[in-house]
């Protein structure tokens, strides 16, 4: 059991989670502020389905790359994946990305029966593609004959599944609506899913090299796959003052609101940790630390939204 929880790597929860609680909140302040009923029953099988697709991914993951060999190629003890190292077995790892999946959709039906019948029959069947979607997108990353994630292209699956369509995609869920200034907020946690993300790929840009994973970071190299993390750090906060100022907020007073901006601080001296980094092994810390400044990234919009008036 220790091996699965281990291969199920919890530290990716949090980012996973994200934005969730980003589009879940900021659709229960709309909906108070128009008079609707915001459904606690959305929210938490909204949460169990993301986490259900983040165990997908990682266990896809690790069957993906420890049947091509890559993850025999890393050095770093963080990343000795379970498949690779022999812990479970190939097979094993196999079967539980099929129960997983089953799983998956079992869960995302009955969310959006919760949501959606009877009385939005089109959006169930649209949601329904999206879910399916999402659970081939889990496991597209690294299985198959041609995976997204060895060409370079998981940076763009990312920003789409864990930004825009986790962070409207659950606003939606409960207000039957869309949004245009939601895209600023999926924006932000796109941009952070991506650039943990792309701290993994630079962390592992050696083995990937050897294996021939062509993750982004490996076609730009180290140099300018650093630049582009500050990029991927330094744009989230600035789009979420813009979502608050389209809303309004410079002209109230409700202040509380850009208690989201407090991680400025904590974002500064994350970039400047990670810029000082000469070694590509000492990159993994810092994969912990984005995800939870996403994560509080969420949970402190969705305080200063709703709970600090």
């Amino acid at each position: 059991m220790t091996d699965w929880i281990k291969a199920a790597r919890l530290r990716t929860l949090p980012l996973s989670l994200s934005g969730i609680i980003m589009g879940a909140f900021i659709a229960k302040w709309r909906l108070y502020g128009e008079g609707g009923i915001w459904d606690w029953r959305i929210f938490a099988l909204a949460l169990l389905v993301t986490l259900l697709y983040q165990v997908l991914s990682n266990y896809a993951n690790d069957y993906g790359d420890g049947v091509k060999g890559t993850d025999a190629k890393r050095v770093t003890e963080a990343e000795s994946r379970a498949v690779a190292s022999g812990r479970i077995t190939a097979k094993q790892m196999k079967n539980a990305v099929i129960l997983l999946s089953i799983l998956s959709f079992v869960a995302t039906v009955g969310l959006l029966y919760i949501a959606f019948i009877p009385d939005y029959m089109n959006e169930f069947y649209i949601f329904i593609g999206l879910g399916v979607a999402s659970i081939l997108a889990a496991i597209g990353y690294t299985i198959g004959k041609k995976p997204y994630g060895y060409m370079g292209l998981g940076d763009i699956f990312v920003f789409i599944f864990f930004g825009l369509v986790s962070v409207c995609g659950s606003y939606f869920l409960f207000t039957k609506s869309f949004s245009w200034d939601m895209l600023l907020p999926g924006t932000a946690i796109g941009m952070m899913s991506m650039a943990v993300l792309n701290l993994n790929n630079m962390r592992d840009i050696e083995s990937d090299k050897l294996s021939g994973k062509n993750s982004l970071a490996l076609r730009l190299g180290f140099k300018n796959a650093m630049i582009y993390e500050m990029i991927l750090l330094q744009l989230p906060l600035i789009l979420m003052l813009m979502f608050l100022a389209v809303n309004g907020f410079f002209q109230t007073q409700n202040y509380y609101v850009f208690i989201v901006m407090i991680l400025m601080l904590p974002l500064m001296k994350i970039r400047r940790q990670i810029m000082a980094v000469k070694n590509p092994r000492e990159l993994d810390p810092f994969l912990k630390q984005v995800g939870i400044m996403t994560f509080m990234m969420a949970v402190l919009t969705a305080l200063g939204l709703n709970f600090f008036h």
